[in-house]
């Protein structure tokens, strides 16, 4: 009985461990944040993400932006927006895996001021 209880509380205590998937802490611009402007999106995760897929739509539609980090697993991302971004709401949706191979995915807004 005593094994039975002793391996209980083992698997109790790795549960939690094996349960965690890596998740955006905080991201640059800040989400629900009005800003006169964007030079970076970034991204900064608990644990590494290899972030597969990101986009950025404003008020006019789909926004270009360049990846300034690759497909690597990485706890910080950026992309740069191709051009000035005028005012309006933004949104940005990622896609990833997170280290333990689970796929993950997050969206964030901000505003772009007059």
């Amino acid at each position: 009985m005593k094994q039975i209880i002793l391996a209980l509380v083992a698997t109790l205590a790795i549960a939690p461990a094996a349960l965690a998937h890596s998740k955006a802490e905080t991201t640059t611009p800040a989400n629900e944040s009005t800003v006169e402007k964007v030079e970076v999106i970034e991204l900064r995760f608990d644990d590494p993400m290899r972030v597969t897929a990101i986009t950025l739509t404003g008020p006019d539609g789909d926004v270009e932006i360049m990846r300034e980090t690759g497909l690597d697993p990485v706890t910080e991302f950026r992309a740069m927006p191709s051009a000035i971004m005028p005012a309006g709401v933004y949104s940005v949706d990622w896609r990833g895996l997170s280290a333990d191979g689970h796929p993950m995915q997050g969206t964030f807004s901000f505003t772009v001021a007059d």
